[in-house]
Formats: structure tokens, sequence, C-alpha cells
């Protein structure tokens, strides 16, 4: 309980006493001092990085041995029984994946 009537008092005495400080302009020479929100300089060496990890990375093959790595797991699925899948749990565990992956991807960036 006195918890709270420290709370009021405190609450009461600040209201009571509250005194505005001019600004002068600080406020504004601040916002002008941060950096901005978009960096285009990072923006470009992003994309500039990105671009060059697609092609390396299919230059050096990861097309192949993803599309490889992808048919070796279908073929193990069928050859150990497992055929009887439903599509639908696939595909959805495929898009779920896929989404995962963009986000990665995206909060690397």
């Amino acid at each position: 309980m006195t918890e709270i009537d420290n709370d009021k008092l405190l609450r009461d005495f600040f209201a009571e006493n509250k005194q505005e400080i001019a600004d002068n302009g600080f406020s504004r020479r601040v916002m002008h001092h941060l950096p901005g929100r978009s960096n285009r300089l990072a923006r470009i060496w992003s994309a500039f990085v990105m671009t060059v990890a697609v092609a390396l990375f299919v230059w050096l093959g990861g097309l192949e041995a993803a599309w490889g790595t992808i048919r070796e797991v279908f073929i193990g699925m069928i050859n150990h029984g497992t055929a009887s899948l439903d599509p639908k749990s696939i595909i959805i565990a495929a898009v779920v994946l896929l989404f995962m992956a963009t986000r990665k991807v995206a909060s690397m960036a």
C-alpha cells in the first residue's frame, strides 16, 4: 500500500513542479546530426555482395548440387517406403522452409 502512496506522491510532486525548458533549436540540430535511416552506400554494398554471392553459387555448381540433393532425398524417401506421404504435407513443408529461408536471408541484408 505504501508503494502506491509513494507513487501518487511522486506523480503529484512532479506535476506541480513541472518546468518547461526552452528548446532553442536543440532538437532540430540533434535530429539533423543523427545518421539517416536509409544509408545508400550500405544498400549498394548489400546489393553488390548478394549479386556476387548468387553469381558464385551458380558458377561453382550450387544449383546442380541443390537439385541433386533434393532428388536424392526424394529417391531415398521412395526407397524406404515413405511413398505414401501426403503430397499436401510435402508442399506445405517446402513452402514453410522456403519462407523461413527467405526471412533468414532478408534479416542478414
